[in-house]
């Protein structure tokens, strides 16, 4: 994948990493277990949940130095701190020392370039780094001064509660989808809003169709469809953080063990995916290919093809544009339709259209 020369990749875009890494591990599963995983690296955080699938290595690539630096500091963090530690340290709870047990724990784990970001953003740190990116601000915007104009906190409180899929359609029938929510909801996940405060215009280069009423339909999937108290992407927006009760699959007590002792089985490239060299059994590809024309699509993914061993999967996501194995690929590639939409309707990351999941031949 080319960079595309009007995104920037000088600031953090994700300081935490919005696909739901539960179904890309059940999806990943069967062929990662003492493979070796190609996976996007964001900020780290389905790097991380995918270790639980005890592989032999993960590689780790991003274009984005920023991104990178957002996984070393959690490879630090998880050498060196308890698992209580290291949800304060994150920024799932209150702390007061951040950047000190940073300096004093987890700069000597950084390389030269990582340990220069940070210390030019000490600031993320003391308010906690899974809070630090753009798309995090904007969805704190969100839930900080759009939403109370739309719903009460009353009202939110009660939408989070636990409820039968029955309840919880009367509920967002009767109570919650309104016309203010849709208006407003429609304006702020508008292309206009999200390319300039969210995301990047240039990753709307592809898109077709109207993005607001797109993400509102998935909303309502997520809303009525799905357990809304299991949700820790939903809470993040609602509320400003994530529950202790509610985490991402990196950030559960059960799973701290089995990704600290094997923490050290990932290694980093900063640069595109196509640079990296090597056979994979898995690979976890986010949804980098709706930023490419088609036909720079096709020569990505043709490369991908070509490291792959026999009956590796590969696993993505598209949330604006359609992407799926080319034409030209096709007798070398299964897509596991079944498998991908079964997982898709559990997706607690909810506004992706579609989850994609191939195996080769």
């Amino acid at each position: 994948m080319k960079a595309n020369p009007k995104s920037r990749f000088s600031f953090i875009r994700y300081a935490s990493v919005w696909e739901d890494p539960d179904i890309l591990c059940k999806a990943l599963a069967p062929t990662a277990k003492q493979g070796r995983i190609l996976s996007i690296a964001s900020a780290g955080d389905n790097v991380l949940a995918l270790l639980t699938l005890d592989p032999k290595e993960i590689v780790a690539v991003d274009l984005s130095a920023p991104q990178i630096a957002c996984l070393e500091i959690r490879i630090a963090a998880f050498k060196e701190l308890d698992y209580w530690d290291l949800c304060k340290f994150l920024g799932v709870q209150k702390s007061e020392n951040r950047v000190e047990i940073y300096r004093n724990r987890l700069k000597k784990h950084l390389s030269v370039g990582s340990e220069a970001f940070w210390e030019f953003n000490l600031s993320v740190i003391r308010d906690g780094i899974i809070h630090g990116g753009k798309f995090e601000r904007y969805l704190r915007l969100f839930g900080k001064w759009v939403l109370p104009l739309i719903h009460s906190r009353s009202t939110i409180d009660e939408l989070l509660k636990e409820k039968s899929q029955a309840e919880r359609m009367k509920f967002y029938e009767e109570r919650w989808d309104h016309a203010r929510w849709r208006l407003l909801f429609k304006i702020f996940f508008s292309r206009f809003m999200m390319g300039r405060a969210g995301r990047d215009p240039s990753f709307f280069n592809h898109v077709q169709g109207t993005v607001g009423e797109r993400i509102l339909a998935r909303s309502k999937h997520a809303l009525t469809e799905c357990p809304i108290h299991q949700n820790p992407f939903l809470h993040y927006i609602l509320k400003g953080n994530f529950s202790m009760d509610n985490l991402p699959g990196y950030l559960r007590q059960e799973h701290f063990e089995a990704i600290q002792s094997k923490i050290n089985r990932i290694t980093l490239v900063q640069g595109p995916t196509t640079a990296v060299g090597g056979s994979f059994d898995a690979f976890n590809l986010s949804d980098i290919f709706e930023y490419m024309s088609e036909e720079e699509f096709t020569v990505c993914y043709d490369k991908l093809l070509s490291q792959a061993n026999p009956k590796a999967r590969m696993a993505y996501w598209n949330m604006l544009v359609p992407r799926s194995c080319p034409h030209s690929c096709l007798d070398r590639v299964s897509s596991l339709n079944e498998l991908a939409d079964s997982l898709h309707k559990e997706d607690q990351a909810w506004f992706y259209q579609k989850f994609v999941i191939e195996q080769c031949q």
